[in-house]
């Protein structure tokens, strides 16, 4: 019986019913990043449009957590919806800057910092429609 090095723990919680918020615990690399994809998907199929991933307590961060990170940023896109990286670690937040993920995918400091970035992202959806509502 194999247990993981490193392993994952991954919790969920609802600060809204289409926003999840999901504080990851642990390393997110190859070996865990299979469970943290689940825990997203799981979210997309019940209707969550916004993530508000909290990476406070992740120590280190590969190719696989940010390549997950950005396939769920281009889902949420689609919705439309959005993501939000909260208080990463300053090794992880290294890397989503020298990468270039932290300019595709807002990093917030905290909980209701990231929840105002939501709010202001949903009324950039809502205003252009009005928009065109008015203009025809």
């Amino acid at each position: 019986m194999s247990i993981a090095q490193n392993p994952l723990s991954v919790e969920v919680t609802l600060p809204r019913e289409d926003v999840a918020l999901i504080a990851v615990e642990g390393y997110l690399d190859v070996d865990t990043a299979t469970e943290f994809q689940h825990h997203l998907a799981n979210q997309l199929h019940h209707g969550r449009r916004h993530f508000l991933l909290d990476l406070a307590s992740v120590p280190f961060m590969d190719s696989s957590g940010m390549n997950i990170i950005l396939r769920v940023y281009q889902e949420a896109r689609g919705l439309p919806g959005s993501v939000h990286i909260i208080s990463p670690t300053p090794a992880v937040r290294r890397i989503l800057d020298l990468t270039g993920v932290s300019i595709t995918v807002p990093v917030s400091e905290s909980l209701d910092e990231a929840l105002s970035r939501v709010d202001a992202h949903q009324e950039d959806q809502v205003e252009p429609a009005a928009q065109d509502g008015l203009q025809t």
